[in-house]
């Protein structure tokens, strides 16, 4: 999923950055000053970019780890006085399968909506 975005998104950002950058280089009356402040203009887009997929990718893994985190705190409730360790891990073990199956299905929704931000960004 990442790798798709990067390679569909990402590096045609970081092309046209590439190549607007290397315009503002070409300006013979620029001054230094001038020539800086257009290759920062032109990094704009492939920075927002960037900073949306790491916001989406730790978002997701923020949620995935406070369910798994409820997951042990539910089993450690579960665990009462003759309760057995190995049936208490399997059911630890079972919930956080569950967590894991749930944010698995919410990834093509999460790569749809990055695409989607990504496809506005720079226009």
């Amino acid at each position: 999923m990442v790798k798709s975005v990067e390679r569909k998104n990402i590096w045609k950002m970081r092309g046209l950055m590439f190549r607007l950058s290397a315009s503002c280089c070409d300006d013979s009356q620029a001054s230094m000053q001038q020539v800086h402040q257009c290759i920062e203009h032109d990094h704009e887009p492939l920075a927002q970019a960037q900073a949306l997929v790491t916001n989406e990718l730790e978002k997701f893994q923020d949620h995935l780890a406070r369910c798994t985190i409820q997951c042990n705190y539910k089993a450690k409730d579960s665990t009462g006085a003759g309760r057995k360790e190995l049936p208490v891990k399997r059911q630890q073990d079972s919930r956080v399968s569950e967590c894991v199956d749930d944010h698995r299905h919410l990834i093509p929704t999460m790569t749809k909506k990055m695409k989607e931000s990504l496809s506005s960004i720079g226009k």
